[in-house]
């Protein structure tokens, strides 16, 4: 690490030429594509994308194809969180968009195990002894 950090990063806007989306990779370099996925679900994403991105699709369509995706990135990938989110970047402002959906849930234990000792009762018991062998081993120094 040594106090340098890298980043993967999805820039995106407006601007006088129209919309704008860029990644931007941890050594530097960057792309500007109509799509873009990063991090460790970016191989399922990208294969989504790829796939069924079009040109001047429609808002709704194209969130569609987002939840997709992502979702895509989550299930395979574990460490690909859990919640789809999105920000809209349109000439009037910017929308984010918390928890499009929410592939993954939570495992929900029903309550705590609580046991009183002595509850699970000891069918057998068999102690073992552990028989070790010492080994001396002599080390020489080299001369340089």
């Amino acid at each position: 690490y040594r106090g340098h950090v890298g980043a993967s990063l999805i820039v995106g806007g407006v601007d006088f030429t129209g919309p704008q989306l860029y990644s931007v990779h941890p050594h530097g370099s960057y792309s500007r594509l109509p799509f873009a996925a990063l991090g460790s679900g970016q191989d399922a994403a990208l294969a989504v994308l790829e796939d069924r991105f079009q040109a001047n699709m429609k808002l709704e369509a194209a969130q569609e194809l987002l939840v997709e995706a992502i979702t895509a990135g989550i299930l395979g990938d574990l460490g690909s969180g859990g919640s789809v989110d999105a920000c809209v970047i349109m000439k009037t402002g910017a929308k984010l968009l918390r928890t499009l959906s929410s592939p993954t849930k939570p495992i929900e234990s029903p309550s705590q195990y609580r046991f009183a000792p002595g509850t699970t009762a000891v069918l057998s018991r068999t102690v073992k002894p552990l028989t070790l062998e010492l080994l001396e081993e002599t080390v020489q120094a080299m001369e340089v």
